[in-house]
């Protein structure tokens, strides 16, 4: 099936369906595993036998090449049964974890990515970006490193409209190439642990010797020159020739022996990393897409119309090359001609040809996990639509309708509606402890960053501004450091504030300020909303404190209280995470500490 043909199925069926025809071929293989294995044992009997029988002069010796030519022959065909299977059971556990992430049981199931984490970032870790159960694990397809950090960078880093817009082109086309995702995940089986980008870069980008034409020119000489002193010497029995050829070659492999041994060696590295990645570099070159984003990435893989498998295979054919001077035929012949010398010659031409080109291949197939991993997600969410984005020139937006959390399981999440226009710019959320506070501002932010970085969003529909997001819902003190948590809060607010300055910005502040008396929180918290709103900020705010909704007078109609509550029963507090307009009109805190078995009396006096 081409990745262009509409699979009929949704994943729902389709993953079923397409992990039981790999399982069925797991199974087949590992009984032919077991047979050629039985197989082998029985000839390496025979093959034993018949050796018995030579030694008696029973039977003739040749008689041993029968055995022999069949064991090689069934350790070859052993050799692709069992890289048939090895391939059977990673597609096996790739639609494992499709099914997994359908069922919502995906956490803890693929890379956390906690790598990409970065402290001061004004938005990763409050919206749980990244770590266990975050929404690089549930998102990330990517097998190689750069895909990997691609795929980071598109979720720490909100893209421009254009490149959104070539993202969405590019998974209408993607989202049911089930064919093209499965040759990745086998071409990318090894590449995460075989393929050393930095290294690998840091060789390629290395410029090669500026006098290399001057260097194979005497290694021709020589290579010319030593063979004739050599058959001189040999015909007129000529003990001079002999040492002025030895001599010469001595200098040479003084003067650019220790260079040879380390281009050959640095090729040898770079071309098996090279290798591992070239079955999906082959993979993508044989694509034929239709989008234009698709093509031009496409188009990364060649160069001055050279494929990049082709030139991968070309430096793999000079490392074999290299290699022929093990041979103990070849060794001495290659000696004489000074074979490394001209090997590392054509290594240093392919390096300063396509040496600068890797990068690029690198790039473009770290690009396509990327989008594959958008293209995944859509395809397993097909109720998921992608998101309008509004006209940069105009004010900021985020209206959302039936927003949902993508991190939280569909029997437990809550749909919310969310309008922030030219009208509504600041919703202040008020409400009790454990009300859907919190989960409201992840609910917008995250979705804002599925939006910004091209991917579909849980709702129903979205429409939002290019945006920069800030956010204060996991801010920690720090002992090391000696930073209270309301310092923290505050310099992060400081930052969002700034980046305000330079563009509109979607901020989402917990609790803002709650680490300081009502009176300072409000006349705090009026101020620094008015700064973002006057910079043509957008956003929300939590708080638990009653006297904080009133903030709303203060910063007119641009700003409106909603909120969330609860019923108690004397035993149990309920909440349906249901936002509605206004402010909160009472607390659960009393509640809840007579709740777990706190005695408090009110004083009635």
């Amino acid at each position: 099936m081409g990745h262009n043909a509409v699979v009929p199925h949704t994943a729902s069926v389709e993953y079923p369906i397409r992990r039981a025809r790999w399982a069925q071929e797991y199974a087949s293989r590992s009984r032919h595993d077991r047979n050629i294995a039985f197989a082998r044992l029985t000839i390496f009997a025979l093959a034993a036998i018949v050796l018995a029988l030579a030694l008696r002069r029973s039977i003739a010796a040749w008689w041993l090449l029968i055995p022999a030519a069949a064991f090689v022959m069934l350790l070859r065909r052993h050799d692709r049964v069992i890289r048939a299977r090895a391939a059977a059971a990673r597609l096996i556990t790739f639609y494992d974890r499709g099914l997994a992430r359908l069922e919502d049981r995906w956490a803890g199931t693929g890379d956390t990515g906690e790598r990409f984490l970065e402290d001061q970032h004004l938005y990763a870790a409050d919206l749980d970006l990244f770590g266990r159960g975050s929404l690089f694990e549930l998102l990330s397809l990517a097998r190689t490193r750069t895909g990997e950090e691609t795929l980071a960078g598109w979720l720490k880093y909100p893209a421009a409209p254009v490149a959104i817009q070539a993202r969405h082109a590019a998974l209408d086309e993607l989202r049911h190439a089930l064919d093209l995702r499965e040759a990745l995940t086998l071409a990318g089986a090894d590449i995460r642990a075989g393929v050393h980008p930095d290294e690998l870069l840091a060789w390629a980008r290395t410029s090669p010797p500026p006098d290399g034409f001057r260097r194979w020119l005497v290694a021709a000489v020589l290579t010319i020159v030593l063979p004739a002193l050599v058959v001189a010497a040999w015909q007129t029995a000529s003990l001079t020739l002999l040492v002025v050829a030895a001599l010469l070659r001595a200098v040479y492999q003084q003067v650019e022996g220790k260079r040879i041994e380390v281009t050959l060696r640095r090729a040898d590295t770079a071309s098996r990393d090279l290798d591992v990645l070239r079955p999906a570099l082959e993979r993508l070159e044989r694509e034929q897409f239709q989008s234009a984003s698709l093509q031009s990435l496409q188009a990364g893989l060649q160069e001055s119309h050279t494929r990049a498998s082709t030139a991968v295979g070309l430096l793999l054919r000079y490392v074999e090359m290299h290699d022929w001077t093990h041979n103990i035929v070849f060794g001495p012949i290659a000696a004489v001609l000074m074979w490394n010398s001209h090997v590392s010659w054509l290594v240093e031409r392919w390096r300063g040809r396509h040496g600068v080109h890797i990068a690029d291949w690198l790039r473009v197939v770290g690009e396509f996990e990327a989008l594959s991993s958008l293209a995944a997600y859509s395809y397993e969410h097909p109720e998921n639509p992608l998101p309008v984005i509004a006209a940069q020139d105009g004010p900021a937006v985020f209206v959302g309708a039936s927003l949902g959390h993508p991190l939280l399981p569909v029997a437990q999440m809550v749909r919310n509606d969310v309008r922030l226009d030219a009208e509504t710019r600041l919703i202040v959320v008020s409400g009790s402890n454990m009300s859907g506070k919190s989960t409201m501002l992840r609910t917008v932010g995250i979705n804002a960053v599925l939006a910004l970085a091209g991917g579909p969003v849980r709702a129903t529909s979205l429409e939002i501004s290019p945006l920069a997001i800030g956010a204060t819902l996991r801010i920690q003190d720090s002992l090391q450091q000696g930073r209270s948590r309301f310092y923290a809060e505050i310099t992060r607010i400081r930052n969002v504030a700034d980046r305000a300055a330079s563009g509109p910005v979607l901020f989402l502040l917990d609790e803002l300020f709650h680490g300081t008396n009502s009176h300072d929180r409000l006349i705090g918290a009026t101020g620094v909303l008015r700064s973002l709103l006057d910079r043509g900020a957008i956003g929300l705010i939590t708080t638990h404190d009653l006297a904080l909704t009133a903030i709303t007078r203060d910063l007119g109609s641009r700003a409106v209280n909603t909120h969330f509550e609860d019923s108690f029963d004397g035993s149990d507090l309920r909440f349906d995470y249901r936002m509605k307009p206004g402010p909160v009109t009472r607390s659960n805190a009393i509640a809840l500490m007579r709740a777990v078995g706190l005695e408090i009396r009110e004083d009635k006096s």
